[in-house]
C-alpha cells in the first residue's frame, strides 16, 4: 500500500471540546483511510477512547497546546493535525494573556510540530470573528470571502484569532523537515450550534434567572449559523481537499455554511428554547445599549473584588444587533462540500440534546 493509500493517523486539538466531539464522530463515521484519531485536550473525557473500533483507535491525550513539548509528542506520526483549539471569550472571562498564550502561541506551537514530525497537512478552525461583526457596528450582509469589509477589531479574542489565522494561512508552503511542502488552509464558522454547545445552555440558564424571559434586538437584525455537524464534515472534506489538490485548496480561507435559516440570535435560540414557556423580552435599542454599557461600567469597577461577567456587554451587543450572513459557494467549488445534514436534520438533532435540559426549574444549577 502506497503511502497516499495507507490509513491515516489525525490529530484533533481540542478534541474533547464541542467541536472536537462533533468532529470525532464525522471521522469515525465518514473516513474510510483512518487508522487513529487522537484528541489532544487539557479537559479530556477518557470515555471517548470507547468509540474505538476494531479498524479505527481513539486515542485521548491530556495535555495544553501552550507547550510546545506536548504538541511535539501528541502529534508525532501523525498525517493531518485540525487544529480547534481555542479559548473563546468575549465576556472578559479570561485574562487576555492567558487568550493570547491558547490561540496565538498554541497556534504557533501547531505549526512548528508540523514543520518538526513532517505533517503535510493542517487545517485550521478559525471563526467569522476574524471579519466581523465589528465594532462600528456595519452589516456583513450574504457577504463572501472576497467581501470587502471594515474589519476593525477591539477584543482580546477576535484579535487573537485573525493573527492566529493569518500565521495558519503564511505557513502554507513552509518546507517540513523531509522538505515537503506544508498545506494549510483556515475554516470560519458563524455562530455554531449544535448537541452539547455551552452557550446554548447559557442562554436557557440566563432565561431561567430572569424568571424564564428572553432579552433581545430587534427581529430585522440577521446572523448566519452553522451545525457543528456540518462544521465538522467541512473540515473533513478541506482536509481530503489538502491532500488531493493542494493547488487549490491549500493557503485559503472559507466560510463555513450550511442551510439554518437566518435569524437573529434570540430568535435562533427561540426554535429550541420555546418549549420551556420562556417569554421574549424586547427592549428598545437605546434601553439594552444602556444595559450594556452599565454592565461594562460595574465590570469595571467591580474588578478589584468580584469577576462581573455578564453574557451583556458593550461587545456583545454590537455583535448581536450588527447583521452578519454569509452566502458562498467557494467549499463547494473547491472540494465539493455540501451539507452532511440538511436543516430538518441539525434542528432535530440539537432539539434532542436541547430537550435533555432540567424541566425543574428549582433544581437548575
Amino acid at each position: 500500500m502506497s503511502d497516499g493509500e495507507r490509513d491515516r493517523v489525525y490529530l484533533i486539538t481540542g478534541g474533547c471540546g464541542f467541536l472536537g466531539q462533533h468532529l470525532l464522530q464525522v471521522l469515525l463515521e465518514k473516513e474510510d483511510n483512518l487508522s487513529e484519531v487522537r484528541l489532544l485536550d487539557k479537559h479530556v473525557d477518557p470515555g471517548l477512547t470507547q468509540l474505538s473500533t476494531d479498524r479505527k483507535k481513539v486515542t485521548v491525550v491530556q495535555g495544553d497546546v501552550t507547550d510546545y513539548a506536548t504538541v511535539l509528542q501528541a502529534s508525532r506520526g501523525a498525517d493531518v493535525i485540525i487544529h480547534s483549539a481555542s479559548l473563546v471569550d468575549v465576556w472578559h472571562r479570561v485574562p487576555e494573556a492567558v487568550i493570547r498564550s491558547v490561540n496565538i502561541k498554541g497556534t504557533e506551537n501547531v505549526i512548528n510540530a508540523c514543520v518538526e514530525n513532517s505533517i503535510q497537512y493542517l487545517v485550521y478552525t478559525s471563526s467569522m470573528e476574524v471579519v466581523g461583526p465589528n465594532v462600528k457596528g456595519d452589516p456583513f450582509l450574504r457577504g463572501n470571502e472576497d467581501t470587502p469589509y471594515h474589519i476593525h477589531h477591539t477584543m482580546p479574542y477576535p484579535k487573537s484569532k485573525a493573527l492566529a489565522e493569518r500565521m495558519v494561512l503564511e505557513a502554507n508552503g513552509t518546507k517540513v523537515s523531509r522538505g515537503e511542502a506544508l498545506c494549510t488552509c483556515s475554516l470560519r464558522p458563524t455562530g455554531i450550534y449544535g448537541e452539547k454547545h455551552q452557550l446554548m445552555k447559557d442562554f436557557y440558564q440566563d432565561a431561567v434567572n430572569r424568571g424564564f424571559h428572553l432579552t433581545g434586538i430587534p427581529k430585522s437584525t440577521e446572523h448566519g449559523r452553522v451545525y457543528a455537524g456540518n462544521v465538522a464534515w467541512m473540515h473533513l472534506l478541506a482536509a481530503r481537499g489538502l491532500m488531493e489538490q493542494p493547488q487549490t485548496v491549500a493557503g485559503e480561507a472559507y466560510f463555513c455554511y450550511d442551510e439554518s435559516p437566518y435569524k437573529s440570535y434570540q430568535d435562533f435560540n427561540m426554535l429550541f428554547l420555546a418549549g420551556f414557556g420562556f417569554r421574549e423580552l424586547r427592549l428598545p435599542a437605546l434601553v439594552l445599549w444602556c444595559l450594556a454599557y452599565t454592565n461594562d461600567l460595574l465590570r469595571w469597577l467591580l474588578k478589584p473584588v468580584y469577576n462581573y461577567t455578564p453574557l451583556l456587554n458593550h461587545y456583545t451587543y454590537t455583535v448581536a444587533s450588527t447583521s452578519f450572513t454569509v452566502r458562498t459557494d467557494k467549499a463547494l467549488r473547491h472540494f465539493q462540500y455540501r451539507p452532511l445534514y440538511d436543516w430538518e436534520q441539525c434542528r432535530a438533532r440539537t432539539q434532542s440534546w436541547v430537550n435533555t435540559f432540567p424541566l425543574d426549574f428549582n433544581k437548575v444549577a
